[in-house]
């Protein structure tokens, strides 16, 4: 499987403009060509990034997220150019990486939520709603006054989710973000970013049996796109490489 495969609801019509569209895009970081000659064009909800390292995968991630920029082929997010509409599109979209350290910025918990909405620059009785309510789906309410950087791995994991969630966004980049967690923990993080409220979701991760409940995959290899389409095919295929 290569290219641009028929997916079952996870394709748009024809003359619909679907939520990932990149068209021979490339990515140089340095003097290494990190993403090559990538097309996709996919709509489904949920979608697993799989891949060895070093194929690719958080590239991808971080060009979704607008926190790199394309340095060739045609790049669409949510309908939007990244480079010249950047802006927006971190208005639309949140990012959750593996290490929540590197999220964490304000010193307790119920802070640290609201930091996440200074933007959007609410009155005080909104913002404070926004943050109970995030606190509250994420299982923290009881955390609050806690220093932020004294929660256990999980914990603090969930905290970068409520961060990210608090803002509402239409699409969600997670890299690798159970990668630190023990079974309990991941499996709580992996319900929270799959349950359909609303989001998108794009989900770096090396948990193949994670990336099976996604709704399509796509495999990279040396910055291309192996293989795109249902994940229980996209794995067969990862699996059959690895055994090579």
């Amino acid at each position: 499987m290569t290219g641009r495969v028929p997916m079952p609801g996870s394709l748009p019509a024809p003359d619909a403009v679907p939520a990932l569209r990149l068209d021979g895009v490339g990515v140089r970081l340095g003097e290494v060509d990190a993403l090559r000659d990538v097309s996709l064009a996919l709509d489904a909800r949920t979608v697993a990034v799989i891949g060895e390292n070093g194929s690719g995968k958080s590239t991808f991630a971080r060009l979704l997220a607008g926190l790199v920029a394309p340095g060739a082929g045609v790049t669409r997010i949510l309908g939007l150019d990244p480079v010249r509409q950047a802006a927006e599109l971190r208005r639309r979209v949140a990012v959750v990486f593996s290490n929540p350290d590197a999220q964490i910025v304000m010193p307790t918990v119920a802070e640290d939520v609201a930091f996440s909405l200074r933007p959007e620059r609410l009155g005080r009785d909104e913002l404070r709603r926004r943050v109970d309510a995030a606190l509250e789906r994420f299982g923290l309410s009881a955390l609050r006054e806690r220093s932020s950087h004294d929660l256990s791995g999980g914990q603090k994991q969930l905290l970068a989710l409520a961060g990210a969630f608090v803002r509402e966004p239409e699409l969600v980049v997670a890299d690798e973000p159970t990668t630190y967690l023990d079974a309990r923990n991941a499996r709580r993080v992996s319900d929270h970013l799959l349950a359909d409220t609303g989001h998108r979701l794009v989900l770096v991760t090396h948990d193949l049996a994670l990336a099976e409940r996604c709704g399509a995959a796509v495999l990279f290899a040396g910055g291309r796109v192996e293989a795109v389409g249902r994940p229980a095919e996209v794995i067969a295929d990862y699996e059959a490489a690895l055994a090579c």
